[in-house]
C-alpha cells in the first residue's frame, strides 16, 4: 500500500511539476495570479507563485484544523474570526517550510526543459542585478510546449523519473 499522497509529496498539499503546469496554463492555481499562457513567465516569478500558493495551502489546512477543533468544542465560529486565525496562520507560515530553494527549483525547472515541456519565448525583460550589473542576464520567459501540455499527471508528478525512467525504480522502496 503506497502511503505518499498522489498529489504532492510528504508535507506538500501539492507538487511542484503540477503548479508549474497548472500556473504556466493559466489557471492561476491554489491563488496564484493568473498569467497570459502565449507569454508565459520568468522562473524568479514562477518559484515566488509557488512557494506563497503553499504557504496559502498550508495555512489554509492549519486554520482549517483549528476551526474544525473548536466547532467540536461547541464554538460558534463567524467568518470574521475564521478570516482572521487563517491570515494568523499564514503569518506564522515560514516560507523555507513551504518551498524548495531557488538553485534546487532552476534545476527542476532544467529537468522540464530537458524534456522539451517548457521553452523561452521571445519576451525578456531587465532584471534587478543588471542595475547594478549591466552585464547581468535578463529575465527570461517560459512557456509550455504541446509536448509538456499534452503529457499527463502522473508523468508531471514526477519529471526526473520522466526524463531518466531507469532511476525511478531504484529509489522506490521494495514491498515487504
Amino acid at each position: 500500500m503506497r502511503l505518499a499522497p498522489t498529489r504532492g509529496g510528504f508535507l506538500r498539499p501539492f507538487g511542484c511539476g503540477w503548479f508549474i503546469r497548472e500556473y504556466l496554463l493559466g489557471n492561476g492555481p491554489e491563488g496564484s495570479k493568473t498569467i497570459d499562457p502565449k507569454i508565459g513567465a520568468a522562473q524568479a516569478d514562477i518559484n515566488f507563485e509557488y512557494k506563497e500558493a503553499l504557504a496559502r495551502a498550508t495555512a489554509r489546512d492549519r486554520a482549517e484544523r483549528i476551526l474544525s477543533n473548536m466547532v467540536v468544542k461547541g464554538a460558534d465560529v463567524s467568518e470574521e474570526e475564521a478570516e482572521k486565525i487563517y491570515q494568523r496562520e499564514l503569518k506564522r507560515v515560514s516560507r523555507k517550510f513551504t518551498h524548495m530553494r531557488y538553485h534546487s527549483f532552476l534545476m527542476y525547472f532544467g529537468v522540464l526543459k530537458r524534456l522539451e515541456w517548457v521553452e523561452a519565448t521571445n519576451r525578456t525583460e531587465a532584471s534587478a542585478i543588471q542595475d547594478n550589473y549591466s552585464s547581468a542576464p535578463e529575465r527570461v520567459y517560459y512557456k509550455l510546449t504541446k509536448k509538456g501540455i499534452e503529457a499527463n499527471e502522473e508523468l508531471w508528478s514526477n519529471p526526473l523519473f520522466t526524463l531518466y525512467p531507469e532511476i525511478g525504480p531504484s529509489h522506490m522502496k521494495k514491498p515487504d
